[in-house]
């Protein structure tokens, strides 16, 4: 199993206090990506998001991860997401920035794609849509054509329901043989299998405690068996994403999540992914959830909801994740944690974790993509 990072411009609650609380975020951001390149994790995602305050203002990811392109020499970095929806970023602009992003990391890009965050966000692009399904039309009619534009001398062109392009040569093509590997961002067992079915990546940014997730792994692995690819090549990759703090002590650790404002981004989750199921007892915007507890933190950790603890414990709650069939495990690191907390659990994990679980040096969709 590998392991990756998961940033995306949470600014948070010091939006309110801090006329430079954007800029610290995102500025801190650059830092834990290049301090996990230099610790060995593999990958980082960055997400694409608009309008959703203090929850995320990493909008421009493109510029983000063109930066992090020179920044860094290792890590694999990928859009987590792209929103290819042709309303919010034309299709062949997409195309562009994956090969550009290509070319300037060397072909360590990956091109993670999907439909948005919620209503607030999408309908902000598609006024008079009421019923979120239908980006699923939008998407499903345009992940095909990207390997056509990367590969095609000239693209072919296209007329679809949603948008249109006549043949044309798009500029520049990837680095290197094929392409940049292909992801989905899914959070129902249905889209595992959808994007199983189509060869893709699954970026599992939604998803729960483990033993609930072991047989939606099982069923993907399954049927990404007889895949009939949208690429290249079939991208058979799950990556599941939890929270991570690591100390060097267990107290330590506990005490650092109940002082990292949880509560609040988890009910910012809440406020703005109206597609997830909202389980009984979160409350409505702008109530939030009751700050955590030593209990609600210790309890988060035994229902394999949080990875957290000591570097021995933190590597035995991932090789449970490696046990449950996960291909990456991406950490998204509380929001709310102090700078200096943040680039320890990096550190301590990149020393004592993944050293034990992830031996093999190259990254598993290089080898998909050179093969």
């Amino acid at each position: 199993m590998e392991f990756g990072l998961f940033v995306q411009g949470y600014v948070g609650r010091r939006a309110q206090t801090d006329p430079l609380a954007e800029h610290r975020a995102l500025m801190e951001e650059t830092e834990y990506v290049i301090a996990a390149d230099k610790a060995g994790f593999k990958y980082a995602w960055a997400s694409e998001h608009h309008f959703l305050e203090e929850y995320s203002h990493l909008s421009a990811n493109d510029v983000f991860l063109g930066y992090l392109a020179h920044a860094t020499e290792r890590i694999h970095l990928g859009s987590g997401i792209f929103n290819p929806l042709a309303q919010v970023n034309h299709p062949v602009k997409v195309a562009e920035k994956v090969a550009m992003l290509d070319h300037l990391s060397e072909g360590r890009f990956e091109f993670g794609s999907g439909r948005g965050a919620g209503s607030h966000e999408i309908l902000g692009f598609l006024p008079g849509i009421t019923d979120m399904n239908h980006t699923k039309e939008i998407w499903e009619e345009t992940i095909a054509e990207f390997p056509k534009m990367w590969l095609q001398e000239e693209y072919e062109g296209f007329r679809g329901k949603h948008w249109s392009l006549p043949p044309r040569k798009v500029f520049p093509k990837p680095y290197g043989a094929s392409h940049p590997a292909m992801w989905y961002a899914a959070g129902s067992p249905s889209s595992y299998a959808m994007a199983a079915k189509k060869g893709l990546g699954v970026l599992g940014f939604s998803v729960q405690k483990v033993s609930d997730m072991e047989w939606v792994l099982e069923q993907y692995k399954t049927a990404i068996r007889d895949a009939d690819p949208v690429g290249g090549f079939v991208n058979d990759n799950v990556m599941v994403t939890s929270t991570a703090i690591c100390a060097p002590t267990h107290e330590e650790a506990v005490r650092t999540a109940v002082d990292s404002e949880l509560n609040y981004l988890q009910s910012l989750v809440f406020r703005y992914h109206d597609t997830f199921p909202r389980p009984e007892g979160i409350p409505r915007w702008p109530e939030v959830l009751p700050a955590y507890t030593e209990e609600i933190v210790e309890l988060l950790i035994a229902e394999e909801l949080m990875i957290c603890g000591d570097p021995d414990e933190v590597l035995r709650q991932c090789e449970r994740w490696e046990r449950a069939g996960a291909d990456q495990l991406s950490f998204g690191l509380p929001a709310g944690m102090p700078r200096e907390d943040t680039l320890r659990t990096i550190r301590l994990i990149g020393e004592h974790v993944i050293p034990k679980i992830d031996t093999d040096p190259v990254h598993r969709t290089s080898r998909f993509r050179a093969a």
